[in-house]
């Protein structure tokens, strides 16, 4: 039953084989069993590789599936379709297209693997794209609020600026008249004489217009600093807003690309490996002399071809001694006087229905 289902993998004719020796079905037996074995790798290769695309099992394994299905088509017909010839030269150029399909299948095939087998490293390099984006990310985001913010900062210390020089202004007021009152300045009269009311009263009108400047300044901060909390809010949410798209940055294309920044030795020696099964089939049929199965097929086209040929020449001489009978009967008959007179009568007759038809289309013109 295996062996049956692995010969009928390889693309023999299995009524040929059947006829031919255990060692020659064996050898078929084994190209069915790598065209097999490779089907199922497509698969399980392709089924991965579309997971990471649609995040769905179900999809996943229906498209590989598919998909191994088709390889298993494409190799059964690569293997099948390679005929022996008398020259190695001859069979490697007529297998040259094959090989370079399969090396496209080997290649489809072993970088899916590839991406499974490296999985925990391609997912640190992975991490490592995803924290560059992420301050990236930020730094971009904040060159659309920073100056506005630097903005409001700026004058936020511009008004602190005003209340702290007007504050100085009024405690060197203070001091002054306080100095007048002890007489350790100024008039150097001790008491609180007509100097002092002055400077007390310039005092207490710097003071007032402190204490208005105060409210109003520390109205205007409450302002801006409430606009850079809005700011604030607004950049952690555009920030917040577009993490996931990062955290979502791990799907095939970035991780093939986060495979090749990862040494290539190892995943050249995996292309290598598939590129030795895909291939293996062909180049067994390629190394294997001429087997007894070869010969059969071989008889059998040129049974085929020669009866194909012998009717073709049967066809050809039918037509040939066709056209001979039939130029000696129309020889013969062109001898005949009856059958000139009846033809000639004839074309009489045609004449003059075209002369009378002529006649009538021209009265009718005028």
């Amino acid at each position: 039953m295996l062996k049956r289902f692995f010969i009928l993998c390889s693309g023999a004719d299995a009524d040929i084989l059947s006829t031919c020796g255990n060692g020659e079905q064996n050898k078929y037996v084994g190209i069915g069993a790598t065209v097999f074995f490779t089907a199922i790798m497509a698969f399980i290769a392709a089924a991965y590789a579309l997971y990471t695309v649609f995040d769905n099992y179900f999809a996943a394994i229906f498209f590989g599936l598919i998909w191994g299905v088709l390889i298993f088509n494409l190799d059964r017909f690569i293997v099948s379709t390679i005929k022996k010839k008398e020259h190695f030269l001859d069979e490697f150029l007529q297998a040259t297209p094959r090989i370079i399909l399969a090396i496209i299948i080997a290649v489809v095939i072993s970088k899916p693997l590839e991406l499974k087998i490296f999985e925990k490293e391609i997912d640190r390099v992975l991490l490592e794209q995803k924290n560059d984006f992420t301050l990236a990310n930020q730094q971009q985001i904040a060159t659309q609020y920073t100056p506005t913010i630097d903005a409001l900062n700026t004058e936020i210390n511009k008004l602190k600026g005003e209340i702290a020089t007007k504050e100085t202004e009024v405690n060197i007021l203070y001091d002054t008249y306080i100095a007048e009152a002890e007489g350790r300045k100024g008039t150097e009269i001790l008491g609180k004489g007509p100097v002092y009311k002055e400077k007390r009263e310039k005092h207490d009108a710097e003071l007032a217009a402190l204490v208005t400047l105060k409210k109003e300044n520390v109205a205007r901060i409450s302002e801006l600093e409430k606009q850079k909390i809005e700011l604030t809010a607004s950049y952690e949410d555009q920030v917040a807003t577009s993490q996931p798209i990062i955290n979502n940055f791990d799907g095939l294309m970035a991780r093939i690309n986060a495979l090749g920044k990862l040494p290539w030795l190892p995943s050249f020696f995996i292309f290598l490996l598939f590129l030795a099964i895909e291939t293996s089939p062909i180049f067994a049929k390629l190394l294997s002399p001429k087997g007894e199965y070869d010969f059969r097929i071989e008889d059998l086209e040129n049974e085929v071809k020669n009866w194909v040929a012998q009717k073709q020449d049967q066809r050809n001489a039918l037509l040939e001694t066709d056209h001979t009978i039939n130029d000696r009967v129309y020889n013969d008959l062109a001898e005949e006087e009856e059958l000139f007179e009846y033809k000639k009568k004839i074309a009489r007759e045609i004449m003059k229905k075209q002369q009378d038809a002529f006649y009538k289309r021209q009265t009718g013109i005028l």
